[in-house]
């Protein structure tokens, strides 16, 4: 489905309003912290998005288009080899200027040209597809804005809140007991509709021939976890995978990220300060050795991204929804502004629950290729292609992701000692 230059508009307006949104309750020196490589500080979130709409569209596309500063190009590129070199990633955190003011001064200067290029009549349809593309792009950014904002925050030993501290739930509730969905396999096509949006590592939509198999109704909860550390399972080797166990004893994993002992009890390290842990919440922030380790504990196994794909799609017929628009199932997203996973529910007449936002689930599938994958050309190939190698395919989305981020066919990507994401885990099973 086509966008129009006027949707766009409305789209391009919101989601640059929502970065500003989540930097609320944020000061200055929060948003120039990098606690490690893996992540950004928020000011070059907040500038990076904003080089990308100059240098992939303003700069392309706007005749006579004026750069704000030249050395944003070379202090705001992420890993664009064909746009030319940039400041290193570890050193982000360096950069006190240019500063927060002129940062946000160059979103401004970026969205006014960004809106007089939409303005025109009969603007060019891969203008309006690089917008759409850079948009998703911006919300991929906001998940990464909450998850490195969290972790750069949880070294201080205050654990300062930066958003409201969470009213009561009224949804609370206990966690459905564990129950599977059954696939009898067969023959199934999985990849991107060719109705609306999809990244070119989500194509083409392929044939896949799946064994019967079965998946969890739920992802596993924080009480399970408990239950996998109260019987060893971060010290039995026999659970891990070689290069998971080695990793285990380097960084001393003992329980997962965030998760803080005191006088007996387990606490939670959120954006909304330290909660009592929930038992009945899913499990988050573990990685891929984790969850395979869990999975192994449990008698069971993590589903590969094709069988999650098939049950997700099977869920999204049972509700009538599309998924591939930005139509998916009800969960807990973004823009619901509670930063932490909700109890698991199937609704009515369903087997399985939250199979969109809550947690992203890792699966057993290596990042790589479809079959016939072609990369994007120019320097937009560099976007998804290049990083097909030693990462994990996580599916569903997390209450950090913007919902209209999510479609049933999304994929996304880390490697495997990676937890700092609002990441969890769905087992599976053979027939």
């Amino acid at each position: 489905m086509a966008v129009t230059k006027e949707t766009l508009a409305e789209f391009f307006s919101a989601v640059r309003g929502a970065s500003h949104e989540l930097i609320q309750g944020l000061s200055v020196e929060d948003m120039l912290l990098q606690s490690m490589n893996d992540a950004s500080p928020i000011k070059w979130h907040l500038a990076h998005t904003s080089w990308f709409f100059e240098e992939l569209i303003l700069a392309p596309f706007m005749s006579g288009y004026e750069r704000m500063n030249d050395g944003f190009r070379y202090y705001f590129n992420s890993y664009y080899e064909a746009l030319g070199e940039r400041h290193p990633r570890a050193r982000r955190g360096m950069l006190s200027r240019p500063s927060l003011e002129e940062a946000l001064a160059y979103r401004e200067h970026v969205d006014r040209h960004i809106l007089a290029l939409l303005s025109k009549p009969d603007p060019d349809p891969q203008l309006l597809q690089r917008v759409e593309l850079g948009l998703h792009h911006e919300m991929q950014h906001q998940e990464l804005m909450i998850t490195d904002m969290l972790h750069a925050l949880s070294f201080n030993p205050a654990y300062p809140a930066w958003k409201p501290p969470l009213p009561p739930d009224t949804e609370s509730k206990s966690a459905a007991p564990l129950e599977w969905f059954d696939s009898d396999g067969g023959l199934f096509e999985i990849g991107a509709l060719s109705k609306g949006f999809s990244y070119d590592c989500e194509g083409p939509r392929h044939k896949v021939f799946q064994e019967p198999f079965r998946l969890a109704s739920r992802p596993v909860t924080n009480g399970e976890w408990l239950a996998f550390m109260d019987a060893s399972g971060y010290d039995d080797p026999q659970l891990w995978l070689s290069d998971g166990w080695a990793a285990r004893l380097q960084e001393d994993w003992r329980a997962p990220l965030y998760w803080i002992k005191r006088d007996g009890g387990w606490l939670r390290f959120t954006p909304h300060g330290l909660t009592p842990l929930n038992p009945d919440e899913p499990v988050c922030h573990v990685n891929y050795f984790e969850a395979d380790a869990y999975a192994r504990w449990a008698q069971a196994r993590l589903p590969s991204e094709a069988e999650w794909e098939i049950a997700a799609r099977s869920y999204l017929a049972g509700i009538a929804k599309d998924g591939d628009s930005g139509g998916v199932a009800p969960g807990r997203f973004m823009e619901q502004g509670r930063w932490t996973p909700s109890v698991s529910r199937p609704q009515q007449g369903q087997a399985l629950a939250d199979m969109f936002g809550n947690v992203w689930e890792w699966t057993q599938s290596a990042y790589s290729s479809y079959p016939g994958f072609k990369p994007l050309e120019g320097a937009l190939g560099e976007y998804n292609g290049k990083f097909m190698c030693g990462q994990f395919v996580l599916r569903g989305g997390a209450f950090t992701s913007p919902r209209r981020l999510l479609r049933a066919s999304y994929r996304n990507f880390f490697y495997p000692h990676q937890r700092w994401q609002a990441t969890g885990v769905r087992l599976a099973r053979d027939d």
